[in-house]
């Protein structure tokens, strides 16, 4: 019943609806619409009693959405961004180079990724590129949504059905601050534990890939602090805080400039891949399916040189 309903709701409605909820007023949402406050209490009205739901809630002075008013706003949302696509498909069959592409990286992709985009984006100039940055779990979350329209992430999600194309090695590390004493020798997993590792959060590929290597051998690490950050966790390793296990794309300044170093660990660097994803079932519009084309072209030329364990600081026998 429901099912038939929706399909008889009007745009005007959901727009109306979405706007209270984005202002929290009748009046603000009106002046955004351009129309009267009485037009847009009538549409949220009529929108509610044909869903039978309540929509809104009120806090205080302002409104916010209900259980009901979250779903269909995330509906709404959809809506608007397969207008906004169909826009832009349109504006290329007018033979128009214009449009908008959403991209998602996983933190780790953002020393490199912005570089691809840029070149892209000078080639295609009448293309708006935005960047989305995230954790491996809020990355697959936004393809999930069609909140991205490609992704950039060293794992492609298992759960959806998605199209990739692999874009070049992804290689992580130990690093440790430049005078540790492991510097310079050949170290086995065992001689790890017991130090204290500065880590990413839950959620985190990086985080997912080290426990991996961890628990293959045998060795539990001393969990020091959980950061949200790849930059923190370089800072805090320069400061002595502990070591970190981390992407080699990280770090490529650090260790030539000689503020990190790299630990020469059996077994390391534990290498994966770079792709590029998006959902298969997702049609891109013509300016996203270019942008797919071109990081699947030429998204390895961006990628960092690799790094080889740091020189010795110390004699390999002291």
């Amino acid at each position: 019943m429901l099912e038939y309903i929706m399909r008889n709701i009007t745009l005007k409605q959901l727009r109306a609806l979405a706007a209270v909820i984005d202002t929290g007023t009748v009046t603000a949402a009106a002046r955004q619409l351009n129309v009267t406050p009485p037009a847009v209490t009538m549409q949220v009205q009529l929108l509610e009693e044909q869903l039978g739901l309540p929509l809104l809630d009120r806090a205080g002075e302002r409104f916010q959405p209900s259980d009901a008013g979250r779903e269909v706003l995330a509906a709404v949302a959809r809506i608007e961004r397969a207008l906004a696509d169909c826009g832009a498909s349109l504006d290329a069959m007018k033979g128009l180079d214009a449009g908008r592409v959403c991209v998602g990286i996983v933190s780790t992709a953002k020393y490199f990724a912005p570089n691809a985009l840029g070149v892209f984006a000078r080639s295609h100039p009448g293309i708006d590129v935005a960047l989305v940055v995230g954790n491996r779990e809020e990355i697959i979350a936004a393809l999930r949504g069609d909140v991205i329209d490609v992704a950039i992430m060293g794992r492609p999600p298992l759960d959806i059905e998605v199209d990739k194309t692999l874009l070049g090695p992804h290689p992580h590390v130990m690093i440790a601050p430049t005078d540790h004493p492991l510097l310079g020798r050949r170290i086995t997993p065992d001689r790890l534990a017991g130090l204290t590792f500065l880590v990413r959060e839950p959620g985190s590929g990086t985080r997912t890939l080290m426990e991996r290597y961890f628990q293959d051998a045998g060795v539990e690490p001393r969990i020091g602090m959980e950061i949200g950050s790849n930059e923190t966790i370089k800072q805090a390793v320069m400061a002595g805080l502990g070591l970190s296990f981390i992407s080699a794309h990280t770090i490529a300044a650090e260790v030539a400039d000689g503020r990190l170093a790299v630990l020469d660990v059996e077994g390391m660097p534990v290498v994966r891949q770079w792709f590029v994803v998006k959902r298969s079932a997702k049609r891109l519009t013509p300016p996203a399916a270019a942008l797919n084309e071109f990081l699947a072209n030429r998204g390895s030329e961006f990628l960092p040189r690799p790094i080889a364990p740091s020189s010795a600081l110390i004699p390999a026998g002291g």
